[in-house]
C-alpha cells in the first residue's frame, strides 16, 4: 500500500484531517481547488473560510456544541485550537474573526513538514488512502463521479448565510449593548421593534422577491439555517418566538421588553463588522437593502456582505458510510464534512479528525476505530451511519443524540451528568486506543487528554 494519504479539500475537515494524519508521521497530499477555481460561496483561497457563520457555538459542557469542543481538545484539534486563538467576544460562545481564522488556519497547515498542497481541482476520486472532504459546495464533476458512484442517494439541499453590516452605519441611538438575562454580559448589539414595526417587517418579508429554485433542484433546507422570510411563511409570530424572540432584554430608552429584537454578533476583532443574527436569507439583493432596512436603526445600514442561498451536497451516510467514516464498498476512501450530513463547523472538523486518525490507522494495519456512543462525537456518527434510518437529514450534535443514563435525572443536572460521562468515556478510549497502537512514530503516555494525539 501507497504510504500516503490523499485529502481532497482544505476545509475544516480537510485540514484538521491533514493536521492529524501529518503529526502521526503519516505524507499527505492536499488538494484544494480554491482560488484557481472559486465556489458560488466562498471569497478567498483560505482554507477554513467560514461562508455561513463566524460562531463555532457555545463553548459550556451543558451544551452539545460545548461538549464536543471539549472533546476535540482532548484529542488536540487544530480547527479549536486556531479558533481560541483567534476569537471575538460573544458571550460563552466561540465566535472568530473569519479574516484571521481561516488565515491562521491556512498557515498551520502549510507548516506541517509532510503535508504537500496542491492547488488544483479534484474531478475523479484518487487511488489509494482518500479522505473526501470536498464540502457541501463540491465541485461539478466531482459531483458527477460520486453521482455516478452512489446513485440516486446522492442528494442536495441548500443553505442561506446572514448579511453582515458595518458598525458605522448602525443607528447608535437605537442599538443596545446586552445579552439575553444578562448572561453573555454585554457582547451583542440589539435593535429593538414595537410591534407595529415588527408587523411591518414580517409583511415586506412576506411580499419580498425570492431567489428562485431551479426545477431540477429539491429545495430542502436545514432547520438550523432556515431563511428568514421561509419562517415567517410558518407564522407571522415564529419569529418573535424564534430568532427575533426579546425575552431576557431591556430596551434602555423605555425601560421595558421590546416586542422583538434583531440581535447583531460581532465579526471581527476590531469590532467594525456585524452579522445579523438568525437573518440567513434567499430574497434577492435589492430586497434585502430594502427590507433589512427596515429594522429600526438600521435605515442607512452599510452591507459588506449580502446574504445568499448556495447548493449545499451531502451523501445517504447511512447507506453508504460505515461509523469509521469508510465507504462501505472501498474500505480506503472516508468520507468527512458537511456533505455527510453533520452540520455545523465544528461537526465537520470532528469528522475530519477521525477521519485522519483511521486514515493513518488503516496505513498502519490496525483497525479504524469509533469513540463510543456515549460522547458527543460517538453519538453523532452513530446517528448519520445508522444503516437503519430510511430518512436521512443533516443533523448538528445535540444530547438527544446520546444515550439516556440509567436513572431520570431532571433538567440542568441531566445535561451535567451527561457530559462527565462523555468526557470520561472519551478519556478511557483514548488510552484504550492508545494502548492499541503502538507504532514507530506514537511515542506511549498515560496523559488522556495528548495520548491518541501523539
Amino acid at each position: 500500500m501507497e504510504n500516503i494519504v490523499r485529502i481532497v479539500g482544505a476545509g475544516l475537515a480537510g485540514s484538521e484531517a491533514a493536521y492529524q494524519l501529518a503529526r502521526r508521521g503519516v505524507a499527505v497530499e492536499l488538494f484544494e481547488m480554491r482560488p484557481q477555481r472559486m465556489t458560488e460561496a466562498h471569497s478567498t483561497g483560505h482554507f477554513g473560510e467560514l461562508v455561513c457563520s463566524n460562531s463555532l457555538r457555545s463553548n459550556s459542557l451543558t451544551a452539545p456544541a460545548g461538549l464536543l469542543k471539549e472533546e476535540m481538545r482532548r484529542l488536540d484539534s487544530l480547527v479549536i485550537r486556531t479558533a481560541e486563538a483567534n476569537r471575538v467576544p460573544a458571550g460563552s460562545a466561540l465566535a472568530v474573526d473569519r479574516e484571521l481564522f481561516a488565515r491562521s488556519l491556512t498557515e498551520a497547515v502549510e507548516a506541517l513538514d509532510r503535508v504537500r498542497i496542491l492547488r488544483r481541482e479534484i474531478q475523479e476520486i484518487p487511488d489509494g488512502i482518500v479522505i473526501l472532504a470536498s464540502g457541501p459546495l463540491t465541485s461539478q464533476a466531482l459531483s458527477r463521479q460520486l453521482t455516478s458512484l452512489l446513485g440516486e442517494e446522492h442528494l442536495y439541499f441548500y443553505d442561506a448565510i446572514s448579511p453582515i453590516v458595518t458598525v458605522e452605519s448602525i443607528d447608535a441611538a437605537v442599538a443596545f449593548r446586552a445579552s439575553r438575562y444578562g448572561r453573555d454580559g454585554d457582547d451583542y448589539l440589539n435593535l429593538p421593534m414595537t410591534g407595529q414595526e415588527y408587523d411591518r417587517f414580517v409583511d415586506a418579508l412576506l411580499s419580498a422577491e425570492r431567489v428562485a429554485t431551479r426545477d431540477f433542484e429539491r429545495f430542502v433546507p436545514f432547520e438550523g439555517c432556515m431563511p428568514i422570510e421561509e419562517m415567517a411563511d410558518r407564522g407571522r409570530e415564529t419569529l418573535a418566538f424564534g430568532p427575533m424572540r426579546a425575552v431576557g432584554l431591556v430596551d434602555p430608552r423605555t425601560g421595558k421588553q421590546p416586542y422583538a429584537v434583531v440581535q447583531l454578533r460581532q465579526e471581527n476583532r476590531e469590532r467594525t463588522l456585524y452579522n445579523l443574527v438568525g437573518c440567513q436569507t434567499k430574497m434577492t439583493y435589492p430586497e434585502q437593502r430594502r427590507v433589512f432596512g427596515m429594522i429600526p436603526g438600521l435605515e442607512k445600514a452599510e452591507f459588506v456582505r449580502l446574504g445568499s442561498l448556495h447548493r449545499n451536497t451531502f451523501v445517504n451516510s447511512p447507506l453508504h458510510l460505515r461509523p469509521t467514516l469508510q465507504w462501505r464498498r472501498r474500505s480506503t476512501l472516508f468520507f468527512a464534512g458537511q456533505m455527510i450530513g453533520v452540520e455545523g463547523y465544528i461537526e465537520s472538523a470532528a469528522t475530519g479528525l477521525l477521519a485522519g486518525i483511521n486514515a493513518a490507522r488503516l496505513l498502519a494495519e490496525k483497525e479504524p476505530i469509533v469513540p463510543p456512543p456515549t460522547t458527543a462525537l460517538g453519538a453523532l456518527l452513530r446517528y448519520i451511519t445508522d444503516p437503519e434510518r430510511k430518512r436521512f437529514q443533516p443533523m448538528n450534535v445535540n444530547f438527544g443524540l446520546i444515550p439516556s443514563l440509567p436513572a431520570k435525572v431532571p433538567g440542568k443536572a441531566k445535561k451535567e451528568m451527561l457530559a462527565r460521562r462523555a468526557l470520561a468515556d472519551m478519556d478511557a478510549w483514548i488510552v484504550d486506543a492508545m494502548r492499541r497502537t503502538e507504532t514507530a512514530s506514537c511515542k506511549p503516555t498515560t496523559n488522556p487528554e495528548t495520548a491518541l494525539a501523539r
